[in-house]
């Protein structure tokens, strides 16, 4: 069961998926957008290639917890994807994960030029990664007894 983690951007969407068992994401590529079937379509293999039974797709939030524009266009992406390749996508909170990668990137001492390449492939492991932490952490959690 591999899971898609998408960062989903005005000009590019940063592609990741996980490992089958589900516990690591590992980032793919960033895909330049082009049009709404163009891209599409080019998910499409991507989750055909790999297996994928469910997409997460990073979701802007203010800092407040508030959805902005950016947010209704994930939405609005979020369920043309679901009708186009008729899989489950989870919205997934992705607040400073690209602050998170581009840290990461300086960190490593990429050049501005080469982190801007890979900036959004990051962000989108960051954002599967969140969320196949918080799944393994929600399994072995015991319910609460009344």
């Amino acid at each position: 069961m591999r899971i898609l983690g998408l960062d989903v951007g005005d000009r590019r969407i940063g592609v990741a998926v996980s490992d089958e068992l589900a516990l690591f994401a590992q980032g793919l590529f960033v895909l330049e957008r082009r049009s709404l079937a163009v891209d599409t379509a080019a998910l499409r293999e991507v989750m055909s290639e790999y297996d994928v039974t469910r997409i997460v797709v990073g979701m802007p939030r203010n800092m407040n917890g508030s959805y902005g524009p950016q947010a209704e266009k994930t939405a609005s992406f979020i369920d043309r994807l679901e009708q186009s390749c008729g899989l489950p996508c989870i919205a997934w909170d992705e607040r400073l994960t690209t602050q998170q990668a581009e840290r990461v990137l300086i960190a490593a001492n990429q050049r501005r030029s080469k982190r801007k390449a890979v900036r959004d492939k990051l962000a989108a492991q960051l954002i599967l990664q969140s969320y196949l932490d918080h799944q393994r952490l929600t399994a072995k959690t015991p319910p609460t007894q009344a």
